[in-house]
């Protein structure tokens, strides 16, 4: 078999690094193209005119929704700018667009994330939506981004709420990575599993349970400490090269069935994925120390652990089994889980995931 490890060519952490980007767009290209929400933008933007000075820089500005369409509309930016280079910044969905418009555009791309809400800024992959917001695709890119560059104190000045979220992304990292190794599931590059990404992967759930209330706690305070940089990393690459390297399961599976549902769209990705590892737990039948470890673990951050934490409250059977039939269908990563489930076996494990998170 083939074992494959695909990364970023570089990954750059540190207070004040968005000021150096000029440095680093320099290496890549001359007129670059910003994907970004205005929000962000804005939020950062006296560090970007610092960091582009004397460089062509174009805003294409967000429209909410990674998005066949949005694409397509950024696509005909760059080409109407002449722009040699991509710059995603801000969150994942605009990352993702970022991404997906340098491979149609043939340019490399930095990504910028300005919260550690995800581990999308270090794949080779961009997830696609309908317009209304609904899970579409996965979009396969031939590279990792040339340059993932986090700045510590833009992530420790963001709500709160999306480094959680980031968090609960990444808590699926480990249990994903080994139900893929068990079922000798092809990683997202289409090779097995390698014993480094493997070890990141489990670098990644340790450093979640040592760190996560520190680094909360440092987010709240709005300021930069090292327990806040090691979930910064533990969110955005070691959860990013575990995933990509090893490989998505249920955890991941279950979001994508849950955004079925329009109580879930107000919730972000990794809030939904905590409870999707909970659901693949009981798929699994886990050992009880385990999920009590990782209900402790949700509880002390404040990540769902049951359905009314995500604003369901009435979800009846036929609703359920919509959820349940869109996390089995064709494509998607339920097919990594080492033994065959069905979207009835999906149906229990969610509500008997409810209903532990209730009494846990």
């Amino acid at each position: 078999m083939t074992r494959i490890l695909i990364s970023p060519s570089k990954f750059v952490l540190g207070a004040g690094e968005l000021y150096k980007l000029g440095d680093y767009v320099s290496e890549l290209g001359s007129k670059a193209v910003i994907v970004a929400y205005n929000d962000d933008y804005a939020r950062v933007r006296d560090a970007l005119d610092t960091g582009l000075a004397g460089m062509k820089a174009a805003h294409a500005a967000f429209g909410g929704e990674a998005s066949d369409a949005e694409i397509g509309r950024i696509v005909r930016i760059v080409e109407e700018k002449e722009a040699d280079i991509l710059i995603g910044l801000g969150g994942g969905k605009a990352l993702d667009a970022a991404k997906a418009v340098a491979t149609l555009t043939g340019n490399p791309v930095i990504i910028i994330p300005t919260i550690a809400s995800t581990d999308a800024p270090c794949s080779a992959l961009a997830v696609i939506y309908q317009e209304s917001g609904a899970f579409k695709r996965y979009m396969k890119l031939p590279k990792n981004p040339d340059l993932v560059l986090v700045d510590s104190e833009v992530i420790a000045r963001a709500p709160t709420r999306f480094l959680v979220a980031g968090m609960g992304d990444a808590l699926a990292t480990v249990f994903e990575a080994r139900a893929c190794a068990k079922a000798y599931a092809n990683n997202m590059s289409g090779g097995q599993s390698t014993l480094a990404a493997l070890a990141i992967a489990e670098t990644c759930y340790k450093t979640l349970l040592e760190d996560a209330v520190k680094a909360k706690a440092a987010c709240d305070a709005k300021v930069v400490t090292r327990a806040l940089e090691n979930i910064i990393e533990a969110n955005v690459l070691l959860s990013g090269l575990g995933f990509e390297s090893s490989g998505l399961a249920a955890a991941h599976a279950v979001h994508d069935g849950l955004t079925v549902l329009n109580e879930t769209h107000g919730f972000y990705h990794g809030e939904k994925v905590a409870f999707g590892t909970i659901v693949q737990l009981v798929l699994e039948n886990a050992d009880s120390e385990t999920i009590r470890t990782v209900f402790a673990f949700c509880k002390s951050v404040s990540l769902p652990t049951c359905l009314a934490d995500l604003g369901i409250l009435d979800l009846d059977d036929g609703r359920l089994m919509m959820v349940a039939k869109a996390s089995c269908a064709e494509g998607e990563t339920m097919c990594n889980m080492p033994f065959v489930v069905t979207p009835a076996d999906v149906a229990a494990a969610i509500r008997a995931a409810d209903k532990l998170g209730g009494t846990i």
